[in-house]
């Protein structure tokens, strides 16, 4: 089938990887409400198509945080991405890079930041999750200093994971035994073409960021069990303010639905924030990032930049939240898709898909310019 769309691209994934690895990325918590809602509530938002306006020069550069975006839309950090293909977090830094748009990647990624800036030959951005070993954060913090990454993101939404059924129907999560095992290696088994180059070929399989935490094996056969036993739910705003006075440089608050915490974020440090609620996959009924956006516009007015995330399937979905205030989007699943069905190539071109359609849409509501 030829690619067209980034629903193609997730179909294409769905053919490439363990079912199990498919669900994990794809899935959101309890009954999916709020995934739904993310992806329903941004498509409808409607555009005002307007005519008879020079569009023959369409801009879509932005700036954010000092640096130059060539659209506004950044990788968002995805646990487990990397193992989409082989190396995969790697091969889609490379792919952003060449697109001009940052990535965030994740504490719990496959490849370790290190990996990742020599691979890419820079830094990405780097995101942290607080652990209960605050000596463990920091060091996190200093290697993202030492390897020169341009922003720290904080997500914050994670004190426990949610429900995520999916993952327990596929063994994921909670089957650590022989069971569970079986169930995981026939998945493998069905996905020859990835067992070979990512099984096979693409080892380590591990956390990278993680194994001075929990040694060179951390668990992914109890990933989100790993997480409710490691994370710090006792995290609060102090913390926040503990991070900021470790980090000089762009710290990017993630995971704000309320008003009020955007408030507190910018109160805190925090030099940006992003409206999400963790693509739908903690709090099941929450709002949804693109009904949460206009009333967190409106009590910041402006005093920091706002990222949103969650739902965007379309270059179309980008000018969506961008009309709603976001100077930039970040995007999860499509580029963990777009990995699955073609690595650095297949990343590259869901963002050319963004490009062109943020273009399209820029045209047909009478936009040259974004900024």
């Amino acid at each position: 089938m030829k690619l067209a769309s980034i629903a193609d691209y997730r179909a294409a994934s769905r053919r490439r990887v363990p079912r199990f690895l498919f669900d994990y990325t794809d899935g959101g918590s309890y009954a999916e409400q709020t995934l739904t809602a993310n992806v329903g509530d941004l498509a409808a938002i409607r555009l005002d198509q307007r005519v008879l306006v020079d569009v023959s020069q369409i801009e879509t550069r932005v700036k954010l945080l000092g640096q130059a975006l060539t659209m506004p839309v950044v990788l968002a950090p995805v646990g487990l991405g990397g193992l989409h293909a082989r190396r995969g977090e790697v091969q889609a830094w490379r792919a952003a890079q060449a697109a001009g748009i940052p990535m965030a990647l994740s504490t719990v990624s496959v490849c370790s930041l290190e990996e990742v800036t020599q691979g890419g030959g820079a830094a990405p951005w780097f995101q942290l999750y607080l652990t209960k070993d605050k000596a463990a954060n920091e060091a996190m913090i200093a290697t993202a200093r030492e390897q020169g990454c341009p922003a720290l993101v904080l997500t914050v939404d994670l004190p426990t994971p949610g429900a995520r059924y999916r993952d327990v129907r596929s063994s994921l999560t909670g089957a650590p035994g022989l069971a569970g095992w079986l169930h995981r290696a026939a998945q493998v088994a069905a996905r020859p073409g990835w067992a070979v180059d990512v099984g096979l070929l693409g080892g380590p399989v591990a956390m990278g960021n993680l194994t001075g935490l929990v040694g060179a094996k951390a668990p992914l056969s109890d990933y989100l069990g790993w997480i409710a036993r490691n994370f710090d739910a006792s995290a609060d705003w102090d913390r926040l303010a503990w991070v900021r006075s470790l980090w000089p440089g762009p710290l990017i608050v993630k995971g704000i639905l309320h008003p009020d915490d955007a408030a507190l974020a910018a109160q805190h440090g925090a030099d940006a924030i992003v409206v999400s609620n963790h693509g739908g996959r903690q709090l099941d009924g929450a709002i949804s990032a693109a009904r949460a956006l206009p009333a967190i516009m409106d009590r910041l007015g402006g005093c920091i930049p706002v990222l949103a995330d969650g739902g965007v399937r379309s270059g179309l979905d980008v000018l969506r939240f961008v009309s709603l205030g976001a100077s930039a989007v970040m995007i999860g699943r499509p580029w963990v898709w777009g990995l699955s069905a073609g690595g650095q190539a297949g990343v590259a071109h869901v963002l050319q898909l963004l490009r062109a359609e943020l273009e399209t849409a820029m045209a047909l509501t009478g936009r040259t310019r974004l900024a």
